[in-house]
């Protein structure tokens, strides 16, 4: 079961994409996208780690998503990957080949993971329009990606205000 769960910011979309995967009752590795590059991500890295059951084993890839969930995948476990927002965002950093090429990736491998795949980002199209081109850019290929990434996954949920909107279950 490939699931995704997108939000906005603080919006509860990590906490209940925790409970679906500790809902599944399989084993579970916690796919860490964030690289410390400044305190506040430290500190946030820090408290997201606090907030995770300990028994969840740790992967920690900024870049080669697709390789890295491939590696793990098996059908008794769940890969909880947080989040595609940053993934992207360390991936245009890397440049715009790179961008593509790891994206093209993630999207080939996505349908034939096995297990439970819980994959999380931050809505990022229903702000205003961003001043600058690299802005415009980070949104306009956050928002491709997660319509990808949607029209792979069995089930979709929007969090808002921590509430589960289901978008999509082809499992119902």
């Amino acid at each position: 079961m490939k699931e995704f769960v997108i939000g906005g910011a603080r919006s509860g979309k990590s906490a209940f994409a925790q409970r679906r995967a500790l809902e599944g009752g399989l084993s579970v590795i916690y796919v860490a996208t964030a690289q410390a590059g400044d305190r506040e991500m430290a500190e946030r890295i820090v408290r997201h780690r606090a907030e995770r059951p300990s028994a969840w084993g740790l992967v920690e890839e900024p870049l080669a998503l697709a390789e890295a969930l491939t590696a793990h995948a098996a059908p008794d476990r769940c890969l909880l990957v947080d989040c595609l927002t940053l993934w992207s965002s360390n991936l245009l950093a890397a440049g715009v080949e790179r961008a593509a090429a790891e994206t093209d990736r993630l999207l080939a491998v996505l349908p034939a993971l096995p297990g439970h795949i819980v994959l999380v980002s931050n809505e990022v199209g229903q702000g205003i329009v961003p001043a600058n081109p690299s802005a415009r850019r980070f949104r306009d290929e956050a928002g491709r990606l997660h319509q990808a990434v949607a029209s792979r996954c069995d089930r979709v949920t929007l969090v808002v205000a921590g509430l589960p909107l289901t978008l999509k279950d082809c499992l119902a």
